[in-house]
């Protein structure tokens, strides 16, 4: 089985990928299949949350690139920005990832937070997409779309 614990600066010479959930990027250590059926072992230091587009190199030289699968998330799509503000005020309220976008909101799905949204008259959807919500206001990762 191969061992990943070195997450890389920069991602280049990937020989394989690992497509993963946001809730599964979130943990330090797991035991996961990469996209071409190989078992490995994910063990990186506590606090690390995986990003699309970042990779893991294993004790053997191995490299990775890890994708976000696609998961079941709510989407919303305004053009009227104090509105979307607001949903996305009421959402960080209950301490929710948030996925921030150019007039639009992602989150993962919860049949409650879409009800409070369109309480609000908000059109909520649902849909598979990957999830790759904000890093947060304390973090320390930048994320690029230079992949």
């Amino acid at each position: 089985m191969l061992t990943f614990n070195d997450k890389l600066a920069h991602c280049h010479g990937y020989t394989t990928t690992l497509t993963l959930p946001y809730d599964t990027r979130q943990k330090s250590r797991f035991k996961a299949e990469l996209d071409d059926g190989q078992v490995a072992a994910v063990i990186l230091e506590r606090g690390n949350i995986l990003r699309a587009g970042e990779c893991l190199r294993s004790e053997t030289g191995v490299v990775v690139l890890v994708k976000a699968a696609d998961e079941s998330v709510s989407s919303v799509h305004l053009s009227d920005t104090l509105l979307l503000t607001r949903a996305a005020y009421h959402l960080g309220n209950r301490h929710v990832a948030l996925q921030i976008g150019d007039q639009s909101l992602r989150y993962q799905h919860d049949h409650v937070l879409d009800e409070m949204l369109r309480g609000m008259g908000i059109e909520v959807t649902t849909e598979m997409a990957p999830f790759e919500p904000e890093a947060g206001a304390y973090s320390q990762h930048v994320h690029s779309h230079e992949h």
